[in-house]
This record gives C-alpha cells, sequence and structure tokens, in this order.
C-alpha cells in the first residue's frame, strides 16, 4: 500500500511538463504526464505517485491531511524517545 502527502504545487514548467511541489517542506520535481485535461496552477494541492502528479485534491482536505501526518509524525518522535531513554544502555541518559 501507498501513502500519498499532499504536496503544494509552487512552480510549473510547461516546456518540461514538470511541477515543483513542496511536501511537508522538502520541494522537489513531479511529472504532469499522467494529468489530462485537469488543469493546476501554482498553489493547488495534489498527490503523487511515483513521480508522477496523479491528481488535484481540494485544499481543506489536503490541509487536514498534512496536519494528521504531522500528528503522527510527532507521536513516532515521542515514543522513539521514549525508547532511547529507557534503554539501560543509553549513553545519552543522565546518571541517577
Amino acid at each position: 500500500m501507498c501513502l500519498s502527502i499532499p504536496s503544494k504545487i509552487v512552480n510549473i514548467d510547461k516546456d518540461k511538463n514538470m511541477a515543483t511541489v513542496d511536501t511537508m517542506g522538502v520541494q522537489r520535481e513531479a511529472a504532469l504526464d499522467l494529468m489530462e485535461d485537469e488543469s493546476l496552477t501554482v498553489g493547488d494541492y495534489v498527490l503523487i505517485h511515483i513521480g508522477f502528479i496523479m491528481n488535484k485534491i481540494d485544499e481543506v482536505d489536503a490541509l487536514a491531511s498534512l496536519e494528521t501526518y504531522k500528528e503522527l509524525l510527532d507521536l513516532d518522535d515521542k515514543a522513539r524517545a521514549e525508547v532511547v531513554l529507557s534503554d539501560d544502555n543509553c549513553t545519552n541518559r543522565e546518571s541517577s
């Protein structure tokens, strides 16, 4: 299963048929080849699969999805920190 994180279009190069997208602060290029007659503009949110923009999504839905991803990442970071701090062999833990 593949989960696509909503990405915001920050630039479109019609000559290359590519768009630069921002995915949670990381920018990369994605091909527009699989987009049929749908018009995309800078600021639109899209879903990408293997480097191709597959479809445009509603901004409200995109922002809600991004918030959920951020919450999941925060939970993962907290869980990882708890594992590190509870490890008896952790060299970063302060001595008691």
